[in-house]
């Protein structure tokens, strides 16, 4: 079911005369753009934390560093961040999968 967005005529012009496409072609490209952008630094996370700790994140958890690491809080953090991180890779890859076929 298709979505109505209502926005200033200002964006007509930005579309047309900048982004050179039509509204509903452009914010196709932006929505895709943005997921890109976010799915890239979610994956630059999950790598960080990977090499810092020479495991990926099962084996940290599995190994349970944060406790042999007394709860440290730069440890918990990190723990917190690599996990959401790859709930975000997941979810930005599924909501990727579920437009494609309009990209």
């Amino acid at each position: 079911m298709p979505i109505v967005v209502n926005l200033p005529s200002e964006f007509k012009t930005v579309y047309t005369n900048i982004l050179k496409t039509t509204p509903r072609e452009g914010t196709i490209k932006l929505i895709t753009n943005e997921l890109k952008r976010q799915l890239l630094e979610y994956k630059l996370i999950e790598k960080k934390l990977a090499k810092k700790y020479g495991v990926s994140f099962e084996e940290f958890k599995r190994n349970e560093v944060v406790k042999k690491e007394n709860y440290s809080f730069e440890v918990e953090e990190d723990y917190c961040d690599w996990e959401l991180a790859i709930d975000g890779i997941a979810t930005i890859e599924k909501a990727i999968q579920n437009i494609k076929k309009y990209i």
